[in-house]
């Protein structure tokens, strides 16, 4: 294990940082308790050292670093955190807090969102009732005039009961040694921050973006098992451990139960939230309507498509909401709630309800069912159900309901996918009346930039060829971009028309996105919306078909064009009566 002393600054005042470090992996910062020291964490650094870069260091005040300011605030000991991955040139790790630690530990990540892979928080305070925060702080307030002997005795007979089991005599030792040897000014100024900064992030944790852990002991009375479950309850990608028979010095005194948990929790992948949500929106989805009456009497409702069937017997379908949507508490207590399925001239509807708009089912057409949740007329179909169970799952909850009335129409629904409204039908019919020859290209995009070949001689165009596939055929669109190098993902059908002047001759066009951003050379050009040559594109039929392109990216939503180079109709929607007509693909 290696030792280092850091330099930290808080202000104008310089200190030093007393580290311990040993392994190699991913970096877990380790921040001890109130009147301990780095050392307490050996069990961890034993077992966690051949998976991790374990460092553990001494706070504020404690062990051989520097005291905190005569006033510290909990923003200080954050930023010896950060100061400290400064210093060791890391950029990202998980951080693992005790008791006073886990306040830091989540002050930290609060502060410093990007800087932390994930959170643990042992044994941590949250929210005391009166009669906890009077203890703690008429502890805080009488330690210097009890003297640390006697405040070291009590703080021993909470963590480990009293008398102490015979089994646990050599680390009660242990920790007693080190609650004797503690600065007393840092210690006091320190457990005096402890003790008032039980409500120093109520109302934040819902901004903990990073996965989060917060664990304690089944006989922990000051970080209760409630406390922990209910910041799990409100951080977005969080969960709760209450270890059985265990107390405060849990990780200290059974590093076996502990370790295992954290060994688990630190492996796994963090997810990047936004590259994870995009790899979501490639499942087509409906959109839908849920809805429900508040206390008051008044509809509530929201968009979603995250809507499932469950079971034919009984009938039961879910939705699930996000503990962060403003919906949450009305949703997750009510007793009956409704599922509309937005039918294909709907976007609107799915609009308004996405929107802040304050009263929304005044700007749209619905009706009361058998339980007396609303339903939106013209829907595609409806189901009215009583709630059957909400169950708790990440940072969402599922709401399960039972069905007790259902309708449906002819109507097609509106699709939904990769951000964008969808017509489910469409596509295939369109490439089924489609008959002799065909050329395949693509509209490539890359943040609002569109790729385009090098003709020569001032002339441009998109990457085309006689088929999609296969890859291996150089002359398909497949292995025109293969041996161009470029890693794309196509979408949906954005065009088909005749060929100008050419009878019998088709072109297809896909919308698509370059995965990542290769280094264009040769005859592969991107060109930002702003700057496309359109003179230098082959023909008016391409020119206008980009041109729509462009601004149905801006709307974020697109159509499907079927004709020929001067007249045809752009599909918003299938067939039902509401598609417009284009003098040109545009």
């Amino acid at each position: 294990m290696r030792e280092e002393r850091l330099p930290h600054k808080l202000g104008e005042v310089a200190g030093i940082t007393r580290v311990l470090r040993s392994g190699k992996g991913d970096p877990v910062v380790l921040i001890h308790g109130v009147g301990l020291d780095a050392s307490i964490w050996a069990p961890q650094f034993e077992a966690l050292g051949e998976r991790f870069d374990i460092i553990a260091y001494d706070m504020l005040g404690h062990g051989r670093s520097s005291p905190p300011p005569i006033e510290p605030q909990l923003s200080d000991y954050a930023e010896q955190t950060r100061q400290l991955l400064d210093s060791l040139g890391i950029e990202k790790a998980h951080v693992v807090g005790h008791s006073m630690g886990a306040l830091i530990a989540i002050e930290f990540a609060l502060n410093h969102p990007g800087r932390c892979r994930s959170i643990t928080a042992l044994n941590a305070v949250y929210c005391r009732s009166p009669a906890e925060r009077s203890g703690v702080e008429q502890r805080a307030a009488t330690l210097e005039i009890v003297g640390t002997q006697t405040s070291n005795a009590a703080a021993i007979e909470r963590w480990f009961g009293s008398p102490v089991p015979p089994g646990l005599a050599a680390k009660a030792e242990t920790v007693s040694n080190l609650l004797c040897t503690v600065d007393p000014a840092g210690y006091a100024r320190t457990y005096r921050l402890f003790a008032t900064s039980d409500r120093a992030h109520e109302g934040r944790l819902g901004a903990l973006q990073m996965p989060s852990l917060f664990m304690t002991g089944e006989l922990d009375a000051n970080s209760s098992p409630a406390m922990s479950r209910r910041m799990a309850a409100e951080a977005p990608r969080a969960r709760a451990e209450v270890l059985p028979n265990e107390r405060h010095m849990m990780a200290f005194v059974n590093p076996e139960a502990v370790n295992g948990i954290l060994q688990t929790f630190l492996a796994l992948p963090t997810t990047d939230p936004a590259a994870f949500r995009r790899a979501l929106g490639a499942f087509p989805t409906g959109v839908t309507i849920v809805s429900t009456v508040q206390p008051d009497g008044t509809p509530r409702g929201f968009t979603a498509n995250s809507f499932s069937s469950v079971s034919l017997d009984p009938p039961l379908i879910l939705v699930c909401i996000a503990r962060t949507a403003s919906s949450y508490p009305i949703f997750s207590g009510t007793r009956h709630f409704a599922v509309s399925v937005l039918a294909e001239h709907q976007k609107d509807v799915s609009r308004l309800f996405a929107s802040k708009t304050s009263d929304k089912f005044k700007g749209s057409r619905w009706r009361c069912e058998t339980t007396g949740s609303p339903v939106i007329e013209e829907a595609a179909a409806w189901f009215d159900c009583r709630t059957h169970n909400v169950v708790d799952a990440g940072d969402h909850i599922i709401l399960i309901g039972e069905v007790a009335a259902f309708g449906g129409s002819e109507t097609n629904p509106l699709g939904y996918c990769r951000g964008a409204y969808v017509d489910f039908a469409l596509s295939q019919k369109a490439l089924a009346a489609t008959a002799g020859q065909v050329s395949v290209g693509a509209i490539l995009e890359s943040d609002k930039a569109v790729l385009l070949l090098d003709r020569g001689g001032g002339r441009c165009d998109l990457p085309e060829g006689h088929s999609l596939e296969p890859r291996a055929d150089p002359a398909s669109l497949r292995g025109v971009l293969a041996k161009l190098g470029l890693a794309v993902e196509l979408g949906f059908l954005f065009a088909v028309f005749e060929e100008p002047g050419a009878a019998n001759f088709q072109r297809i066009y896909y919308r698509g996105s370059l995965l990542a951003l290769p280094e264009i050379a040769g005859q592969a050009r991107l060109f930002a919306f702003d700057e496309i040559p359109w003179n230098g594109l082959r023909d008016d039929a391409v020119r206008s078909m980009l041109r729509r392109f462009v601004r149905e990216r801006e709307e974020n939503e697109f159509g499907v064009y079927i004709g020929n180079a001067e007249e045809g109709t752009v599909h918003r929607v299938d067939e039902s009566g509401r598609p417009f007509s284009a003098r040109s693909p545009a």
